[in-house]
């Protein structure tokens, strides 16, 4: 007679603090920079997007330059795994599975965009514009206001989309991936194939510095002093 023996679940760290700290930022900021719109908080509304522009910028160079779980090499797949995916529903990938690094992917171009738009947007008596406005002609730059308006009905809806995927995976598959995103940790079955190589501390301020400098600049309409 054979005894079963449930397989061990090791957890294992899959997410770093830095991809931590700006997935819970931008999870803040984006409430906040829509309350300030509509409450017509306009100042407070350029420097959430500010702080959101940072955060999208050291993200960008952290999916380069950080963790292995954190680079876009890791996790953005194409068709075939996708498609793939879709059939198994497991991937190989210990961090996003493929429909997760289009959900990522999808929101920081929304986000770019999104915040690029307002950079040049000029309001209707061109008093509150962005620091870009300049660059543009009045009615390039109000072009700009109403689709930083229309498209944020989009992200609204992709940011649905991505929490609804994520319910899905806590309730029917078990898998607590809000708690990943707080702690760092996953429960796994085994560990990686290939142990997660995790970036220094140096490489995340480097990046920090390089995105609050950009972000200064920008700010300052791309005017050096």
């Amino acid at each position: 007679m054979t005894e079963n023996i449930a397989p061990s679940v090791a957890r294992v760290r899959i997410w770093d603090v830095p991809t931590r700290v700006v997935h819970w930022l931008l999870a803040v900021l984006i409430p906040t920079s829509w309350w300030t719109a509509e409450s017509g908080n306009l100042e407070f509304h350029r420097y959430s997007g500010y702080l959101l522009l940072g955060l999208v910028l050291f993200r960008l160079y952290w999916g380069f330059a950080g963790s292995s779980s954190a680079r876009f090499t890791d996790f953005v797949k194409g068709p075939r795994a996708i498609l793939g995916y879709l059939r198994s529903g497991s991937a190989a990938s210990t961090g996003h599975n493929p429909l997760g690094a289009l959900s990522v992917i999808a929101l920081l171009v929304l986000l770019l965009t999104q915040i690029t738009l307002g950079l040049f947007a000029v309001d209707v008596d061109g008093i509150e514009s962005g620091p870009l406005s300049h660059y543009v002609s009045f009615e390039a730059g109000r072009a700009c206001a109403e689709w930083h308006d229309t498209l944020f009905d989009v992200l609204v809806w992709t940011i649905g989309l991505h929490i609804g995927a994520v319910l899905f995976y806590v309730i029917f598959k078990k898998q607590n991936l809000i708690g990943a995103m707080m702690h760092g940790r996953r429960a796994c079955a085994q560990q990686p194939e290939t142990p997660i190589q995790f970036a220094s501390a140096a490489r995340a301020i480097i990046g920090g510095i390089l995105a609050a400098v950009l972000t200064w600049i920008v700010a300052r309409g791309l005017e050096l002093p």
